[in-house]
């Protein structure tokens, strides 16, 4: 009963697990623990006794002294196990009851997490959506601020030019005003010759002397320069109208009164030692020294030349002119501004200087132009007098032209454009001394510049042409010489002079091409160094210089392209001349065939490759860069067809071939020093060729079987043995060449 009553009791327990049991620091122990601990006392107490009635190792002890084995502990502990584990049913009703609740919870927590996890996907969908609005709101406040800050730039760049406006209109209102005032007084000045009394106020105040000074100095200018504007109004006997003479005689009276004035008051106070009005008359009467005393010192030493009939460069040209208003230009600044450093009051010194000089600034960019003209041409007739003294070439050559010959240089100097240019950086100074902007200055530095390459350009141009002009002479004169196949192959004495005269202008060519070359060089270089920093601030004249350096130039390339393909003619006539004159037939097919082999290379091999070693030892040190590589590379191309063209008039035997692949190992050995691939080539595959006289003609067929390329060329050589009828190798070659 006591056992039932437990059993029942336990079967009604409330809910004994809750979900805060397992919150926190959870222990399976503990849990455990608040489970059964009401359930098991007695049992706990009885645990020592009895355990003390078990054996070890699956056996136990009986009371009588006898074992038992674990199947019979087994049944006994079944019999026994309410006797010694009373409690056994309740706690099995409670561990169901929690396995129960266990599960329960589960559900229950799986249900909230399952709540959870849709909330927080229905929130973290609102809260991406969120986040997109947002992040377009941030574009588009971005993209305000974006529209906000090119406004407030655009609005500020306007509010820049409105203010540079307004100052402008400003400046232009104070001038205008000036202006105003200056014509009042001018219209004063220019009423009546001679009178002098009804002049404002200012005029005769004696504290107002300064202003009164600096005004009537301005007023004079002004009347001097329309003046002489008006001059070549005047034709023949008639006058112009009236204009400001009145004026200015009106001015220059006042002017020496007011002098007059200034003078007695300097006397008056040196008396009384007032130095202070000493110093105020002594800078007022510094108007007068640069009007009246550098103004006729100028116009002694400044007398503009005529540029179309200037005087000789022996007597200083327009060259002298230049450099005597540069000299007066620096030292009339150096006088400003000793004035200005002792002082001068409202005199403005510098706007009197530049109006000393307006008329000559205006000219002068036509004279420096004209100038360097002048020092050019007269450099060219001194190059044509010093030519006329070298002695004439002798033989034919020359006489045939001798009126060219005295008419312009016969070589380039690069000594004569390095004197171009001295000149031209002497202008360049004179522009940097005359022009103060810098728009004005590039625009003079270009049309100086433009001079110099223009000069450049037509020297070394004219200089390669008339280098030109000899190798056309030479070949004129080798073209009477030519050696056909109908004459006797003896080499004549105006055949060898044909020659040398071919050598001497191919020589000459290649020294005007690298004179050419370094002109080019130090025209580039004064470019870069001393043009170019002038031309930058000004947009699009450093680029328009480049393109006309380029254009000044193209014709002296023209003149070079063509002088090189005409070396490259007279070089390959002179070894067409060569292997013509010393080849013979039996340096192929010798009689001796099957005999001991000559190892050398043919007489006419040896001399060819002796004269172009000789003749090209110039192209070598001469050319540079690209220019040698495509002449070297357009001569080996020309020399391979040459050699091609020569051996179709020959037949080869097998000892005629050996001498030819000979031959043709010392021509390609020579071209190597050209360091041009595609003609090592090229001569590679002759080597090749050549080995279809050498081979039987039953092995012909094997020689190309790694070269099907090369086959049409070796159809033509193998029509050159001297088999070739005799063993029937068309019908071979053509059976060969289909299969």
């Amino acid at each position: 009963m006591k056992e039932r009553s437990k059993s029942s009791s336990v079967s009604n327990l409330p809910l004994i697990l809750n979900i805060d049991d397992f919150k926190g620091d959870f222990s399976f122990d503990a849990l455990f623990g608040n489970l059964v601990n009401e359930l098991l006392p007695s049992f706990q107490e009885d645990s020592a006794d009895s355990a003390e009635g078990h054996g070890i190792g699956g056996t136990d002890v009986l009371p009588n002294g006898h074992t038992r084995t674990s199947s019979d502990a087994t049944k006994f502990a079944q019999g026994l196990s309410a006797s010694l584990f009373p409690e056994v049913d309740a706690l099995l009703l409670l561990f169901k009851n929690s396995c129960k609740e266990l599960v329960d919870l589960r559900k229950q927590i799986d249900g909230k997490l399952s709540n959870l996890k849709k909330e927080v996907s229905t929130q973290d969908d609102k809260h991406r959506k969120t986040l997109t609005e947002l992040e377009k709101g941030v574009d588009g406040l971005f993209n305000s601020f974006a529209r906000l800050d090119s406004r407030i730039s655009s609005v500020g760049q306007t509010a820049a030019k409105v203010g540079d406006h307004l100052q402008s209109a400003d400046a232009q209102r104070e001038t205008a005003s000036q202006a105003i005032e200056l014509i009042k007084y001018l219209m004063e000045f220019n009423r009546n010759p001679g009178s002098l009394m009804e002049l404002s106020p200012l005029f005769s105040n004696d504290s107002r002397v300064a202003e009164a000074a600096s005004i009537a100095q301005k007023l004079r200018s002004f009347a001097e320069e329309d003046i002489s504007k008006a001059m070549p109004s005047v034709v023949g006997g008639a006058t112009a109208s009236r204009g400001l003479e009145v004026a200015v005689a009106n001015l220059q009276e006042y002017c020496n009164e007011l002098e007059n004035r200034l003078l007695a008051r300097f006397d008056a106070a040196s008396q009384r030692r007032e130095l202070s009005t000493m110093s105020e008359c002594a800078k007022i009467l510094s108007q007068r020294v640069l009007e009246q005393r550098v103004t006729s010192l100028l116009d002694k030493l400044l007398e503009k030349p005529s540029i179309a009939h200037p005087r000789p460069v022996g007597e200083g040209g327009i060259l002298w002119y230049l450099r005597m208003l540069a000299v007066a230009y620096e030292k009339t600044q150096e006088l400003a501004r000793d004035l200005r450093a002792v002082g001068c009051g409202d005199l403005d010194v510098e706007g009197l200087t530049e109006s000393l000089f307006s008329a000559h600034k205006d000219e002068y960019p036509e004279y420096e132009q004209a100038s360097l003209r002048q020092l050019y041409q007269a450099k060219l007739e001194e190059l044509r007098a010093e030519s006329q003294k070298v002695s004439e070439p002798s033989g034919t050559i020359g006489r045939s032209k001798g009126a060219s010959v005295a008419s312009s240089p016969l070589e380039i100097s690069v000594a004569a454009v390095t004197e171009f240019l001295r000149w031209n950086e002497e202008a360049i100074t004179r522009c940097t001394l005359f022009s103060s902007l810098p728009a004005t200055l590039a625009a003079n530095v270009r049309s100086v510049f433009t001079c110099l390459l223009h000069q450049v350009s037509q020297y070394i141009t004219d200089g390669l042409e008339r280098a030109r002009d000899s190798l056309t002479e030479a070949a004129s004169l080798r073209e009477r010489f030519v050696i056909g196949s109908s004459v006797s192959r003896r080499v004549t004495s105006q055949a060898e002079a044909a020659a040398a005269a071919g050598e001497s202008s191919f020589k000459s060519f290649m020294v005007a091409v690298q004179r050419a070359g370094s002109s080019v060089a130090i025209v580039q270089q004064y470019f870069a160094n001393s043009i170019s920093r002038l031309l930058l601030p000004v947009d699009g004249s450093h680029a328009a210089a480049c393109e006309e350096m380029a254009t000044a130039m193209s014709s002296a390339e023209g003149a070079a392209f063509k002088g090189l393909h005409q070396c490259i003619e007279t070089v390959m006539a002179e070894v067409d001349r060569l292997l013509s004159a010393e080849q013979k037939a039996a340096d192929y097919h010798s009689p001796d065939d099957g005999m001991v082999h000559d190892h050398r290379p043919t007489n006419a091999c040896t001399r060819v490759v002796a004269y172009l070693s000789r003749v090209l030892e110039t192209a070598f040190t001469t050319l540079e860069g690209l220019n040698k590589q495509a002449f070297l590379t357009e001569l080996g191309n020309y020399l391979y067809k040459g050699l091609v063209n020569h051996w179709q008039k020959f037949t080869f035997n097998p000892s005629g071939g050996l001498r030819l692949k000979r031959d043709i190992t010392e021509y390609g050995e020579f071209v190597r020093s050209f360091n041009a691939p595609t003609v090592d080539e090229k001569f590679e595959l002759l080597g090749i060729l050549a080995n279809v006289f050498i081979v039987a003609p039953e092995s012909l067929s094997s020689l190309f079987e790694g070269t099907p390329s090369i086959r049409k060329d070796a159809q033509r050589f193998i029509q050159l043995r001297d088999d070739y009828k005799s063993a029937k190798l068309a019908s071979r070659l053509s059976s060969l060449w289909s299969s």
